[in-house]
């Protein structure tokens, strides 16, 4: 009898959305939730703004749902008119349809998470080539859970953070717990939105924005509010002692002990995904509309229907400005956002946000 045959293992849904570099058209839907879902209709934030420049173009994660985008936007103003702020180096928001990334984030998969380096944008327009390769600068002390206040106390730091708790929209503002430890310690601003910053692995070259699931969305899940206390107590000594590097015991002879393979980690399958994700994956963006480019209010040169044709325009409601305009642009006009397939630096894997 020939032995039955063995079922080989559903394609990891990250490796089917990470393929997809254009969005869909129509709607936007960020659908499921910020670890498990997609994005429908994402439109991507312009690779350069008055106060604000993205990271990582070969990475195609500049998209998002049009609510994160004008967020971002807003906040890179603000905190350059009122926080003294540079400018903002924006990192990985979403993929064009959302979806679980190829590495990186077990979130950022509904379009409503976005990363900020807490390295202020330098003065010059950078290159592809130095977004690609920008460098990762730790904000802790070499070797110590605790913040280096040579490096914190050249930018406002704790203004850019609290300026983004201040947005009624965020939810969630994930810092390493030192940053955490350092905000409780020093910032003499209002306290209470010290709930909003909450400790987590990693983040200590940058910080972890997430926003609510907009108003009137029917498709997206939304994730327990967490307890609004400051979080200064017992929360972040718990979370440094849980961070802070371990000794090594000393053994006076190696342990006679069978190596243990290691688990192979888990993947999302699409059957994992919400039902909807699949219609998401599988639709065909129109060829002469490559992809929608978000202006929100703090740019100047918004399009109006005067500047392009009717058929290539479509309005995006705004929570700050319910007229703007998405412009729709033709593959040619729009190749930037199509990367070359080279080998770029990744951010590095941490738990579940």
């Amino acid at each position: 009898m020939a032995a039955p045959a063995v079922a080989e293992d559903p394609i990891p849904a990250k490796k089917l959305f990470g393929a997809r570099q254009l969005p869909t058209v129509g709607p936007t839907e960020s659908i499921g939730f910020y670890a498990n879902g997609c994005l429908m209709g994402g439109v991507a934030i312009p690779s350069d703004g008055p106060t604000w420049q993205v990271l990582h173009p070969s990475r195609n994660r500049r998209w998002g749902n049009p609510a994160m985008i004008s967020l971002l936007e807003r906040l890179s103003q603000d905190a350059h008119d009122k926080d003294g702020w540079n400018g903002l180096l924006i990192g990985d928001i979403a993929q064009p349809r959302g979806g679980p990334m190829l590495n990186g984030h077990a979130s950022h998969q509904i379009g409503l998470d976005a990363d900020i380096w807490l390295t202020p944008m330098p003065n010059y327009k950078l290159s592809d080539a130095e977004r690609d390769h920008f460098p990762e600068n730790s904000m802790l002390r070499k070797d110590s859970v605790y913040v280096n206040d040579s490096v914190w106390n050249n930018a406002p730091h704790e203004a850019l953070i609290m300026r983004a708790a201040s947005y009624p929209e965020v939810e969630r503002i994930f810092v390493n717990p030192g940053i955490k430890k350092k905000l409780c310690d020093t910032w003499t601003g209002d306290k209470t939105l010290l709930w909003k910053v909450r400790p987590m692995y990693g983040h200590d070259y940058h910080f972890h924005i997430r926003i609510k699931c907009p108003v009137g969305s029917t498709t997206c899940t939304p994730q327990v509010t967490p307890p609004q206390d400051s979080g200064c107590g017992k929360e972040v000594a718990q979370w440094l002692d849980r961070v802070r590097p371990k000794p090594i015991p000393k053994i006076a002879e190696k342990p006679k002990v069978k190596p243990v393979k290691p688990v192979k980690p888990a993947y999302l399958t699409m059957n994992a995904l919400p039902k909807a994700c699949t219609m998401v994956l599988n639709e065909q963006a129109v060829p002469s509309m490559a992809a929608a480019e978000y202006h929100g209010p703090v740019v100047a040169d918004v399009a109006t229907a005067s500047d392009v044709p009717a058929s290539t325009e479509t309005a995006y409601a705004s929570p700050t400005d319910p007229v703007t305009t998405v412009v729709f642009r033709s593959i040619e006009d729009f190749s930037d956002l199509v990367p070359p397939l080279k080998k770029v630096p990744v951010p590095r894997e941490r738990p579940v946000e």
